[in-house]
């Protein structure tokens, strides 16, 4: 069944962290709004992913954050070069429980006021490590829900799709798994029952939208479930089939995602969004290959961008 995902009259969307900055970069299309030159603003970009959300629907606004990059201060170091005050950001949601995506939470959660709540897959907690063939285990930070709960953050924790923002912003919830060639991340491993298993990270969410008249905006982390899995089911679960814009981390990078590049740029045609918008983890050769696929539609992403819908 549908949920109600109320539609909503503007997002915007800021980047907060990402792996790529230029301060050179024009805007190329009407929702790409690029900083003017300015040498003093000292943005800075890492192997993480962050994003300031703001859903305007009639005189209502409601700011959420996603996800808070890599390390313990450069989300909130770009936040406060780019002049965004913490104490308007009513929720954050974590797509899924990597370390390129908490490192800024607990920092975070202690510089705002009162119990903020935090959304997150019950996966998100869990152990983990990636087990390379050749180099052998490397144990990846977790998750610290003790520190976080200290810290402020209300731990909502749910595998189910929920609404936020008076019902104009979805969270996804664990997404359907159909597309073939979308098989999770080789390597990953999480401690359950006293062994280590593969991980096939469950625990992956995205972000949906939907602008009136315009249709649906979806915003992943790394897209871990498949970035066409989470497109289609962002449609099912909103009974919404234009999609008007896709943003996020694809995680096409490295060898082992390299087959897959052309047969999900062939998917994301069939869907013909609006605007793509790769970022994070999806990978240089992939950033390249949906720009000289699909010209005209995809963005490059820099730090500090908001896109506006």
């Amino acid at each position: 069944m549908a949920l109600n995902l109320k539609s909503a009259d503007k997002i915007e969307i800021t980047v907060l962290v990402d792996n790529y900055i230029d301060i050179f970069v024009p805007s190329s299309t009407p929702i790409d709004h690029r900083l003017p030159f300015d040498p003093s603003r000292e943005l800075l970009a890492e192997h993480g992913f962050s994003c300031l959300i703001q859903v305007i629907d009639g005189g209502e606004k409601h700011t959420i954050l996603l996800d808070a990059g890599l390390s313990r201060r450069c989300m909130l170091w770009n936040a406060g070069f780019l002049g965004i005050s913490l104490s308007d950001i009513e929720a954050v949601v974590l797509s899924h429980g990597h370390f390129d995506h908490i490192g800024g939470l607990y920092e975070f959660f202690s510089n705002v006021e009162g119990n903020m709540p935090l959304i997150l897959h019950p996966d998100a907690l869990l152990r983990r490590r990636l087990n390379n063939p050749v180099r052998g285990p490397v144990d990846l930070p977790q998750v610290d829900q003790k520190t976080l709960t200290e810290s402020g953050a209300k731990i909502c924790l749910s595998s189910e799709p929920s609404l936020l923002g008076k019902g104009c912003l979805l969270v996804t919830g664990e997404v359907d798994r159909k597309i073939s060639f979308e098989t999770g991340m080789p390597g990953m491993e999480m401690y359950m029952n006293e062994t280590w298993v593969p991980d096939p990270i469950l625990d992956d969410q995205a972000l949906v939208f939907h602008v009136r008249n315009k249709g649906l905006i979806i915003l992943s982390g790394c897209a871990h479930a498949g970035i066409i899995n989470t497109v289609q089911y962002s449609q099912k679960i909103t009974g919404s089939s234009h999609v008007h814009a896709v943003l996020g981390g694809f995680h096409l990078t490295g060898p082992a995602f390299e087959s897959r590049i052309m047969p999900t740029i062939t998917a994301m045609k069939e869907i013909n969004p609006d605007f793509i918008v790769p970022m994070h983890c999806t990978g240089w050769n992939a950033i390249n290959s949906f720009s000289e696929n699909i010209p005209g539609k995809c963005i490059l992403n820099t730090v500090g961008t908001t896109y506006i819908f």
